[in-house]
């Protein structure tokens, strides 16, 4: 089985092939260029670089969120453009849980940290043991404080991993057991993204181009100044 992966959650752009026994070939780009830029050539010289025609691809893996609400709109959408037009299945993983794929074969916790602003981030736990990844909490926002203060009574190295790891670091650097993971597994990987749908791949726990849809967990920043507005209104005439 040939999965077409594609990341575009934060500022870094990915897009690879994978099978059930490797990674065949992966692009990964962390520049100014935007995704809607980027996203589609790099699935098209992957393909390329890898002697493949789009025949050869089985599925589609996508980070579904949470992230940047543009780039997870422009990633969902390319594998929505490219499922439909050859009727392939989709999975929409998680993209907390993709980077905490990044981390596979440490031993410990993985702490899949983005920046949400506000002093929050996305958040995902997940538990690293002989190679396997169970998950500990469910995806959420959480300020960086509480974050903290959940994790200070762990016992074993927690490893932060995602474009969250500097911010929180920074806030968390007295607790000697919190670590940032290396530079080349920090930010989200589109291998990642497709090794960590492969198990649903295989069981058949697929999705249509249709169907397929982002996770934002929060509010667009948009609607979430419009609700405050309102908010503060209605104190004002109360």
């Amino acid at each position: 089985m040939n999965i077409l992966a594609i990341d575009s959650s934060a500022k870094a752009a990915s897009a690879a092939i994978v099978c059930e026994k490797a990674v065949l070939a992966e692009f990964n780009l962390n520049v100014k260029l935007t995704h809607s830029q980027t996203l589609m050539p790099m699935c098209k010289q992957v393909l390329a670089c890898a002697e493949f025609d789009w025949e050869d691809i089985d599925g589609i893996a996508v980070s579904k969120g949470p992230g940047s609400f543009t780039g997870l709109r422009i990633g969902v959408a390319a594998a929505k453009g490219i499922a439909f037009a050859r009727s392939l299945p989709c999975v929409g993983v998680s993209t907390l849980r993709a980077l905490a794929y990044n981390l596979l074969g440490f031993e410990g916790v993985a702490c899949a940290v983005m920046d949400a602003r506000r002093g929050q981030v996305y958040n995902g736990m997940f538990s690293l043991h002989g190679g396997n990844l169970t998950r500990l909490c469910s995806d959420r926002a959480i300020s960086v404080a509480e974050l903290k203060q959940e994790l200070s009574p762990m016992k074993v190295p927690v490893f932060l991993v995602g474009d969250g790891a500097d911010l929180c670091y920074h806030e968390m650097q007295d607790l000697s057991f919190v670590r940032q993971a290396p530079v080349h597994s920090v930010n989200a990987r589109a291998a990642s993204v497709g090794l960590a749908a492969l198990p649903a791949f295989i069981t058949g726990q697929t999705v249509s181009a249709k169907e397929l849809m982002p996770t934002y967990l929060r509010l667009p920043q948009a609607e979430r100044e419009r609700l405050e507005r309102q908010q503060q209104e209605h104190k004002d005439n109360a």
